[in-house]
């Protein structure tokens, strides 16, 4: 694993780029500038810097990941060696990617009562 030559801290957009949560650095500063990772509970920017301990949450597929910083890299490694860099606190129950809501064509008018019941059937209710 590559560690930073300072032994300090790593950007944040990197770190989240090197333990493979985003596919390219870019999607990580995209994903800080959209407000979606937020660094102990306040908004990241994609240059704050982590250290080992840090709580670090990522908005991901419509749930919040939250990852507490184990190890710091600056480069990208394989997942095994990735995963090692992190602990994973995301509550059970919230792993599970959350139902969205159903989509109806446009121009397709009122949903009838058989629809509707349909979409409460998907919904749980």
């Amino acid at each position: 694993m590559t560690v930073p030559d300072d032994g300090g801290s790593v950007r944040v957009d990197a770190w989240l780029w090197a333990v493979r949560l985003y596919k390219t650095r870019s999607a990580a500063t995209a994903a800080c500038r959209a407000g979606h990772v937020r660094i102990d509970g306040n908004p990241a920017k994609a240059a704050q810097t982590v250290v080992p301990g840090t709580t670090v949450r990522v908005r991901q597929n419509g749930f919040d990941r939250i990852l507490e910083v184990t190890r710091l890299i600056a480069k990208r490694v394989g997942a095994p060696a990735a995963q090692q860099c992190y602990i994973d606190r995301t509550p059970e129950r919230r792993r599970v990617a959350i139902p969205q809501v159903p989509v109806r064509d446009r121009g397709t008018g009122r949903p009838t009562k058989k629809d509707r019941r349909d979409m409460e059937r998907l919904r749980g209710g």
